[in-house]
């Protein structure tokens, strides 16, 4: 809740600034809260009014469907279902490893060159070897 929130909704702090401020001007602020509420309370009744007629819409639409003899729940079954709708995911195929190297625990390992560079080739390039010399 902002700052001006808490002040206008709470009655004391609205008190002690109603003190310091004159009539008119607290009329006016008045005017214009009253203009806002108003505001609100139509788009609410808005809101529900086009709700209201969604639904009776909706409502018009599901006893079309089953005087034809249709269940609702079966057309949105049709369409939503995993069974009639499989999704295929794409695979490649791994990428062929260009590097060997042998880690910390003596055991060889291999390197595709994408991604992080292995510690074991990092730690041998640093001292001076050069990346060609892991080449498979």
């Amino acid at each position: 809740m902002s700052e001006y929130l808490k002040v206008f909704s709470n009655i004391r702090t609205l008190r002690a600034q109603a003190r310091e401020t004159s009539l008119e001007i607290l009329e006016e602020i008045l005017e214009k809260f009253a203009a806002i509420v108003e505001e609100k309370r139509l788009e609410e009744e808005s809101g529900k009014k086009e709700q209201e007629e969604r639904k009776v819409k909706l409502d018009a639409i599901r006893e079309q469907l089953l005087a034809d003899g249709i269940d609702p729940q079966e057309l949105l079954g049709n369409y939503g279902s995993s069974s009639t709708l499989k999704k295929t995911k794409s695979s490649r195929n791994p990428r062929p490893a260009k590097y060997k190297y042998t880690d910390e625990d003596g055991i060889e390992k291999s390197w595709t060159g994408q991604g992080r560079t292995p510690k074991a080739i990092k730690k041998a390039l640093d001292s001076g070897k050069k990346l060609e010399d892991f080449i498979v």
